[in-house]
């Protein structure tokens, strides 16, 4: 396995396609990929993103094509959020017609004129994927090939038992959508706690899995 980083210009028709991303954004990053639908095209992502400065993240719902779940953190114009993205029908139709084994990871990071990709995968479908970028995304500007070291671990397991059952049940009934298909109310009844005690719960898994995932990262 190797791990295959590459930075590329976007095409015209790619830019096009960005273009809804960038009206409210200057830069947007996917920090972890956590579920992915390949059949309906969709993938719920932990992403940072830097807004213009006269946007609020309070004012959207969405950012491009990808509908705001819920905002974990801000700091300025700078906000690290859970969002879901759906594919444009014609990048689906392209990916689920080649056959990749490879697994995307960070980093992926997105400007109006420049984007990097890294991924993990077996030589040939990392050359396959090379071979798409180049004839249907964009002109490459840079690439590196390294060996993969890549370990598989279940992040939910830094959290304690009850911090995994709350997240899990609120993720389950919608407590994270915008708008909230429950409230923080009847969620504490579903877990049986007082609702400040279930919000602090949150909040300590919530800063917990950032510190988790973000540790080591250098922007």
């Amino acid at each position: 396995m190797r791990k295959l980083t590459l930075q590329f210009k976007p095409n015209d028709a790619v830019k096009k396609e960005q273009k809804s991303l960038f009206k409210d954004d200057q830069t947007y990053e996917i920090l972890e990929t956590l579920k992915v639908d390949l059949e309906k095209g969709t993938c719920v992502d932990l992403i940072e993103c830097t807004l213009k400065e006269d946007i609020s993240i309070h004012d959207l719902i969405f950012i491009g094509n990808n509908e705001i779940l819920s905002v974990l953190k801000s700091e300025g114009n700078k906000h690290t959020c859970l969002v879901k993205y759906q594919e444009t029908a014609d990048f689906k139709d392209l990916f689920n017609s080649i056959d990749l084994n490879i697994i995307f990871t960070k980093p992926i990071i997105i400007t109006i004129d420049k984007t990097t990709v890294s991924c993990i995968g077996d030589q040939e479908s990392l050359l396959k994927l090379i071979e798409i970028i180049k004839t249907k995304v964009g002109k490459i500007e840079n690439m590196i090939f390294k060996k993969a070291v890549y370990q598989t671990t279940d992040i939910l397991s830094i959290l304690t038992d009850k911090q995994r059952e709350i997240l899990l049940t609120a993720h389950k009934y919608g407590f994270f959508e915008f708008p909230r298909k429950i409230t923080s109310e009847r969620l504490s009844e579903k877990v049986k706690i007082s609702k400040a005690t279930m919000l602090e719960h949150i909040r300590k898994a919530e800063r917990r899995l950032l510190t988790e995932i973000l540790e080591g990262y250098t922007a």
